[in-house]
């Protein structure tokens, strides 16, 4: 009688967990969540990255994902967006590039029972309206280490896509790195005012080769830069994905992204009524921020000294903005033992020391 006890307890708890997990499985799978994009998934870059993490959510939450591509930022295509994926049942809205940050802001007011989650914004409130973004500056360091080394000449190139804190900062880590590596190194900057054209940011790319340049780095979508330098017979850096197959000569290291653990988690959130908006802004630690393959030719003290760097920001003992820093006319910024604050990183407005080039004003 007992053990037909026990077993009728037993199966009763079996019981309970499945329909328990089964329970929180319709809860995710009750969720709609659109997917704002300012290009095409296409074969990598930033699209792509959030791309693979919105499939990765899908599988990983049950939830139903849907996409608008090429939207423009500043647009009334935008906005248009934003209502449709409302109207086709959108509990959450990811809105994937800068600009569109005062359009989400408005809308997150307008529609106050839909999530809106902006992707490198800086706005938020504490009900429905968040921003989140990740520590990119950390791999970015990373990958300066193995340019600097690289860099025969000590002139390196870099694309930078606007002149917005995002991009700063990472200019400003990646040069760190380099001179780190390559105490007398330079990062010249050429400013495209894009995020995706290839055209564009091959010319960028092909006027800082001409003027020397022998590795270059950028913070842009396509692969142009790369193949640039391939052509050149230059070095390459990439960011947003591992994109060694592109220009497989040239290619030294890449920035890459992991965004499917965050967009399952907010999904996850949205379907318990826990999303409350604010700020998230993780690194490698969260291992939404990565560093991708490195080229055979790298160094073993570099790739030794990228794998202790990585250990000590993942254990958060180590910061590439560690001072002391002084930025382009020698004056100190950061000084000796101090990281700046998150507020101070988010809202880089200056360049460090080793960076050629001005910030345009306004």
């Amino acid at each position: 009688m007992k053990r037909r006890l026990l077993l009728l307890l037993s199966m009763l708890l079996a019981f309970t967990l499945v329909a328990a997990a089964c329970s929180d499985d319709a809860e995710t799978d009750a969720v709609t969540a659109a997917f704002i994009y300012i290009g095409e998934p296409g074969d990598a870059g930033w699209t792509w990255a959030h791309d693979q993490g919105r499939q990765a959510a899908e599988a990983a939450t049950g939830a139903t994902t849907i996409t608008f591509e090429n939207i423009p930022e500043g647009s009334p295509e935008f906005d248009q967006a934003v209502r449709d994926a409302i109207a086709d049942g959108a509990d959450v809205i990811f809105a994937t590039s800068f600009g569109y940050i005062d359009a989400m802001e408005a809308l997150s007011a307008e529609f106050p029972d839909v999530a809106f989650d902006h992707a490198t914004g800086y706005k938020s409130n504490d009900t429905n309206f968040g921003n989140y973004f990740g520590r990119i500056y950390q791999a970015r360091y990373l990958t300066g280490l193995a340019a600097g080394e690289a860099s025969a000449s000590g002139n390196i190139g870099y694309v930078a896509a606007f002149p917005i804190p995002e991009v700063i900062r990472g200019i400003n880590a990646f040069t760190l790195g380099v001179r780190a590596a390559n105490p007398d190194a330079t990062v010249t900057v050429n400013w495209t005012s894009t995020w995706f054209d290839p055209a564009v940011e091959g010319d960028s790319a092909q006027a800082l080769l001409d003027g020397g340049a022998d590795v270059i780095a950028m913070h842009q979508d396509s692969t142009a830069a790369g193949e640039a330098a391939e052509a050149a017979g230059a070095r390459w850096v990439s960011y947003n994905s591992d994109m060694s197959a592109f220009a497989p000569t040239a290619y030294i290291a890449s920035a890459i992204w992991d965004w499917g653990p965050y967009y399952a988690s907010t999904i996850e959130k949205v379907a318990a009524g826990e999303y409350n908006g604010g700020a998230y802004w993780g690194g490698m630690d969260d291992g939404i921020v990565q560093i991708g393959s490195l080229a055979s030719d790298v160094s073993d003290d570099t790739k030794a000294r990228i794998a202790d760097l990585t250990e000590q920001m993942i254990a958060g003992t180590w910061d590439p903005f560690t001072g002391p820093i002084n930025d382009q006319s020698g004056a100190e910024v950061i000084a000796a033992g101090d990281v700046p604050n998150d507020g101070d990183l988010l809202g880089m407005f200056y360049f460090v020391e080793g960076v050629i080039g001005e910030i345009p004003q306004g």
